[in-house]
């Protein structure tokens, strides 16, 4: 019993200074790896942080405690998972490099996805079973924030009036709308309906010759999803560009898919992805009609709330998460744990410098104080708030 004591203390004592060594105060210093998704761009990601592309892919740098790229952590061999716990990080912050289309794709509310999980783990489907639409019970809304000078997105159901407007010289898709409305025309493309086959043909050809940039859009789709009917979906969405700064919000039900830029992005910690096109994973068509918004809106923009100079906060209204842009020196009110990225120039946060492309976990810090110049962002799951 005394060795076990003894072994335990000495254990004990080691783990306590491995600790100390990566944590300071309530600071943690976080790192990650960019998973390397076949859309992801080979050098946006590494230009932005000021290191030399490896020539590998690198689509998203994943910050938080999702098990599917848990943050680690820097000195150590654990991950933000450890640190944690056992208690759920109810975020996940990511820097986000396209360099084509992101696949088609909605994302359950939290009543949808806490049936679909019970019901798909009723039926004994495998976690990583890849035709299984929800791989945990919680909902997936989302934000993303444009680093590049541009970021372009497809996001949510145009309105209908403005559709036939747009594809008045394809009469195949116009006649379609004008008699069957908006659900039952994407019902009919996304299920390859009579003479769908032929109508992404048409669409495909008749693109060379138009000049809207939705029409480019079909022509870059075509290209890297041939015959794919999300060529002509795409056209039934808003086709947006981002400027830097400008921030788009997907709530639940809301069809999107991005296609090329550099951008923070932020959303709750789930993976439940109903996918429609564009890809060649598992697309279930019952499923996602569950789940899709049909209601045309415009372009799902975020405007932000100016919390003090140099201060801005991206607050959707949903409780699990929130964002904010600091850019000068600031003293920041946390209400719950938060991660914080550099991705311009540099800061000392409560003490601790965070340079180019570095990140922290905040936790227990009530009050942060920021000194530097250039773009912190700091997410959270409830109620920051800045002080001049």
């Amino acid at each position: 019993m005394i060795t076990e004591l003894a072994d335990l203390t000495t254990a004990n004592c080691e783990n306590l200074l491995q600790f100390q060594r990566y944590r300071v105060g309530m600071l943690v210093r976080l790192t990650n790896s960019p998973r390397d998704y076949a859309w992801g761009s080979t050098t946006a990601i590494a230009e932005l942080f000021g290191y030399a592309p490896t020539g590998a892919r690198e689509a998203e740098l994943w910050l938080g405690a999702h098990p599917g790229s848990p943050s680690r952590v820097v000195g150590s061999n654990e991950t933000l998972i450890d640190v944690l716990d056992g208690e759920r990080l109810p975020f996940l912050l990511k820097v986000l490099a396209a360099e084509s289309a992101l696949s088609l794709q909605a994302h359950p509310t939290m009543e949808q996805a806490a049936e679909g999980f019970a019901r798909e783990n009723a039926a004994g489907i495998p976690i990583d079973d890849p035709t299984r639409n929800y791989k945990d019970a919680f909902h997936k809304p989302e934000l993303l924030f444009a680093l590049s000078e541009t970021f372009d997105a497809l996001c949510g159901f145009r309105d209908v009036d403005q559709t036939l407007h747009l594809v008045e010289p394809l009469p195949v898709l116009t006649e379609r709308l004008r008699e069957t409305g908006l659900r039952a025309t994407f019902e009919w493309l996304i299920s390859r309906g009579d003479g769908v086959d032929a109508l992404i043909k048409q669409v495909t050809d008749a693109a060379a010759t138009l000049e809207a940039k939705e029409f480019q859009t079909v022509t870059s789709l075509a290209a890297d999803y041939p015959g794919d009917p999300g060529i002509v979906i795409s056209l039934l969405l808003n086709r947006v560009t981002l400027k830097r700064g400008q921030v788009l919000y997907l709530p639940a039900g809301n069809i999107h898919a991005y296609l090329d830029g550099l951008g923070v992005e932020l959303m709750a910690a789930s993976d439940n992805v109903l996918r429609g096109g564009l890809t060649p994973k598992h697309v279930d068509v019952p499923e996602l009609l569950k789940v899709l918004d049909f209601t045309p809106v415009p372009v799902p923009l975020l405007a932000p709330v100016e919390v003090a100079f140099g201060v801005e906060a991206f607050r959707p209204g949903v409780p699990d998460f929130e964002l904010l842009h600091v850019v000068m020196d600031a003293s920041v009110e946390l209400a719950a744990s938060a991660i914080a990225i550099c991705t311009a120039g540099g800061f000392v946060v409560n003490g601790e410098r965070v340079a180019l492309g570095e990140s922290l976990y905040i936790e227990n810090e009530r009050v942060v104080e920021i000194a530097g110049e250039g773009d912190l962002f700091i997410a959270t799951s409830a109620g920051p708030t800045a002080r001049l």
